[in-house]
């Protein structure tokens, strides 16, 4: 069990004032069995004229804001503390065969109904066949389910390289995939196509990852990062087996979940539109996880 201090900060700043912004934020971690939230709270700056916090249709606390004075720059920070254990899961779900974790295949399964959504097809996570044909060399007939993710998660960490360079916000699983690059959020959706291409119920998760500096090196504040991994349902469960292709690890307590979803577009921290005459912007984002 560890407890952490999360701090999370996204800014703009614009060439010209902004009118109006008008946004969505998931910026505060998710209560589950294995993760208490002790505390959280977000300032928006400047402040806005409606502030609206909800829960989403997948259960994350998701925030509506808008901005309706004029400003050159917007920031939103996010504080929350946070305990985390290593999640446990039944070894018999871990060692069913993965054909059973396709709830359109199995509707009559124990949560099938709620796995369904996170089988289908979704705009970042397409059912390319070069993802198919990826997926099934660890989906081999009758393979436990357990093995076949886990297995096809240190593949895919293997077969691709870290690259911050090689992709953008708006790249597809068949640009990951034909790079062999990419940064977590792809390799995320990579993993998912090639799940859900065979009919395996597989979501997206965003959160945080505790880092730890080098040997002989203090914690610098402000340079981790959001990090995003996979979790795949255990069939007749409410078990989802959460695992990092970015790392080769099953999350663990270093893992913090804010948001799960169909894929990033669901969950993404910040996201909205602006109303302005300006040319130009820039975006700086900056995240501490500290162990308390």
């Amino acid at each position: 069990m560890t407890r952490y201090r999360v701090w999370h900060r996204t800014a703009y700043s614009y060439s010209e004032p902004v009118q109006d912004s008008v946004g969505q934020f998931h910026l505060i971690p998710r209560d589950l069995p294995w993760q208490r939230v002790t505390t959280s709270a977000v300032t928006v700056a400047p402040v806005p004229g409606d502030l609206s916090p909800d829960i989403d249709y997948f259960g994350n606390a998701s925030t509506y804001f808008h901005v309706t004075e004029p400003h050159d720059a917007l920031s939103l920070e996010a504080t929350s503390e946070v305990t985390v254990t290593t999640p446990e899961y039944d070894a018999d779900a871990l060692g069913q065969p993965w054909e059973r974790a396709r709830p359109l295949h199995h509707p009559d399964l124990a949560g099938a109904w709620q796995a369904t959504e996170y089988a289908l097809e979704s705009d970042r996570a397409r059912h390319a066949p070069e993802a198919a044909a990826y997926g099934a060399v660890s989906l081999v007939p009758g393979r436990p389910i357990g093995e076949a993710a886990t297995d096809l998660m240190r593949r895919i960490y293997a077969d691709f390289d870290y690259d911050k360079t090689a992709t953008t916000v708006t790249s597809t699983v068949v640009d990951a995939m034909t790079k062999r690059a990419g940064v977590c959020q792809d390799f995320a959706h990579v993993a998912l196509a090639c799940l859900r291409a065979h009919g395996v119920a597989a979501r997206y998760v965003s959160g945080y990852l505790a880092t730890q500096p080098p040997p002989g090196r203090e914690r610098v504040f402000g340079a981790d990062a959001s990090h995003a991994w996979i979790a795949v349902w255990l069939p007749g469960t409410d078990q989802w087996l959460a695992i990092d292709p970015t790392n080769d690890q099953w999350a663990n307590d270093r893992y913090v979940t804010v948001a799960w979803g169909r894929d990033y577009g669901d969950v993404s921290p910040v996201k909205g539109i602006i109303f302005t005459d300006a040319k130009t912007s820039t975006l700086r984002v900056q995240v501490d996880v500290a162990p308390l």
